[in-house]
């Protein structure tokens, strides 16, 4: 009868293998394709707070393992204007900001003139703004470095197994 040595050590080695491919592999490998999607639109970027805001995650939902470029942080309340520009609007000091005031008991309150100010220039009650055009960042990146994006994620993995396991962490280097 034949004897099998090593039989524990394999079965071990294929429990923990569900585990090591989902915290070590798989999200460096979404992190690997983040980095390079998030360099781009850093890139991109025409405002330098925006860019300083943005980041790279991964997390597990699902069963899936998700890779996100995103803009958290200081400077990301613009990323949205920048991205797809604003329409032409008024600008005035909001109802419920106003405390009971008018805009020119506001202004008051704020300096001797009765005026909203812009920069050093008081400009009136109520300001247009004619809208700023649109400096998409985030979508270029992604449309412009997909393949690149995907041969990182390869790159990670293939760089990573071996006949002796699964070697690294989940930080995903781009390189």
């Amino acid at each position: 009868m034949a004897t099998v040595k090593g039989a524990s050590e394999v079965k071990a080695f294929f429990a923990q293998l569900p585990a090591q491919l989902e915290s070590k592999l798989l999200r460096g490998a979404a992190r690997a394709a983040a980095n390079v999607v998030a360099a781009e639109a850093k890139e991109r970027s025409v405002s330098s707070a925006v860019t300083n805001a943005i980041k790279v995650a991964t997390k597990e939902e699902d069963g899936r393992i998700i890779g996100k470029v995103q803009v958290k942080g200081r400077g990301a309340y613009l990323a949205p204007w920048l991205e797809y520009g604003t329409d032409p609007h008024f600008i005035s000091v909001d109802d419920n900001q106003r405390n009971g005031m008018s805009v020119r008991k506001v202004n008051q309150s704020v300096d001797d003139k009765a005026s909203l100010k812009i920069g050093d220039k008081f400009v009136g009650a109520t300001v247009f703004h004619p809208g700023a055009q649109p400096h998409p960042f985030l979508r270029p990146a992604l449309d412009s470095k997909e393949g690149e994006a995907i041969k990182a994620a390869q790159h990670y993995i293939t760089s990573r197994v071996s006949r002796a396991g699964i070697m690294g962490s989940d930080e995903g280097d781009a390189s």
